[in-house]
């Protein structure tokens, strides 16, 4: 049976933060994710998951200055400090909240920027990020971002996130494989998810165009859904949608899936 998290960020915002919690729950979700928690204390975040019996499935490390363009911290040079601070921040979120799976964002490729020493230094940050997590039993991913959305991120291509996490070599390194993303990327989405099904750490969904419910758009959910239900994952599958009108009135396309 398929599991699904409700992505906190972008449903339920009919009610504050905090609340959308409940709200998953009430909806029938059993598990959550979100991008960031850090403006809410951890206490408070991980109260909300046990108090609703939901799963934490995933959050992202703090992405330095997201307000000012900034989407993470690892493949920066000169930012090394600065990323493994957030790391630190990030798993002392994680052990309160019981979450085992962490998003680590690379940053935007700035202009005339050595590529090859943003890829080595992502890969030696990550590196130490893994062996720090690995004690939590906790597993970072890397997601491609696609370059309407992100431009100029440096994973924007699932290819190129699969390069960094052979490349780092640690059990506890895997891929966030987003559907949106690689369909708009790359298309081929069943042989891509096959081609990489063995390092998929989580797969998040949502339309194409749109980025709304997975019950329009260009991807036949249907068949996507049979084919992850069918095959050797069994992580969870991320709603990463912002919804068309009230969250729980987009809902029915989850019906068959319960």
């Amino acid at each position: 049976m398929l599991k699904f998290a409700a992505n906190l960020t972008m449903m339920f915002d009919e009610v504050p933060f905090l609340k959308r919690f409940d709200a998953a729950r009430d909806a029938g979700f059993n598990g959550v994710e979100f991008l960031f928690p850090y403006d809410f204390p951890a206490h408070d975040v991980g109260q909300r998951v046990r108090d609703n019996g939901l799963t934490l499935a995933l959050f992202n490390l703090p992405p330095g200055d997201w307000e000012a363009g900034e989407r993470g911290l690892g493949a920066l040079p000169g930012r090394e400090d600065e990323f493994k601070a957030s790391v630190e921040k990030a798993l002392t979120y994680a052990e309160v909240t019981g979450c085992k799976t962490l998003h680590a964002m690379a940053g935007i490729v700035v202009s005339n920027a050595n590529t090859e020493q943003m890829f080595e230094t992502f890969v030696e940050n990550l590196i130490a990020a893994a062996d720090l997590c690995a004690d939590a039993g906790i597993t970072i991913v890397l997601e491609a971002l696609n370059s309407q959305d992100v431009p100029g991120y440096f994973l924007p291509h699932i290819s190129d996130a699969a390069r960094v996490a052979q490349a780092v070599g640690r059990p506890n390194i895997g891929l966030q494989f987003d559907f949106y993303h690689v369909q708009i990327m790359d298309g081929d989405l069943i042989r891509n998810f096959d081609l990489y099904l063995d390092d998929i750490g989580h797969i998040q969904v949502s339309s194409v165009q749109g980025r709304h419910e997975p019950d329009d758009g260009e991807i036949n959910y249907p068949f996507i859904f049979d084919y992850i239900n069918a095959s050797a994952y069994d992580g969870w599958i991320g709603c990463e949608y912002m919804p068309a009108g009230a969250t729980q009135d987009g809902l029915a396309w989850l019906d068959a899936w319960r």
